[in-house]
């Protein structure tokens, strides 16, 4: 991982290899969240900042709400398919009426 240049010396003309670092080798120190990682809440203590909760807050109102919603437009599927059900049930009695098949 060395780079390596050919420098000349002037009196003897000739090509040795000299070795220079091209890389840094300082390590960059980070603390937990800089690198875009998410923080350990357990070593928080459960404790976030105002705006960490806010959102967390907001993000669930929206979940719900979500659920809400989709949770009512399936009990309206439910009651239509329902009343479909008893149309059909209805039509079933009067041709089975008319037909003579039930005696009433």
């Amino acid at each position: 991982m060395y780079r390596q240049t050919l420098t000349k010396i002037p009196s003897r003309g000739l090509a040795i290899a000299s070795s220079r670092r091209a890389f840094s080798t300082t390590i960059r120190a980070m603390s937990a969240g800089d690198t875009g990682a998410t923080r350990n809440v357990g070593s928080l203590g459960g404790q976030g900042d105002a705006f960490q909760k806010r959102e967390k807050a907001n993000e669930d109102y929206t979940i719900r709400q979500r659920e809400k919603e989709k949770l009512l437009e399936l009990r309206k599927k439910l009651r239509e398919q329902q009343d479909h059900l008893k149309k059909l049930s209805d039509h079933i009695d009067e041709l089975t009426k008319e037909q003579g098949g039930e005696h009433n």
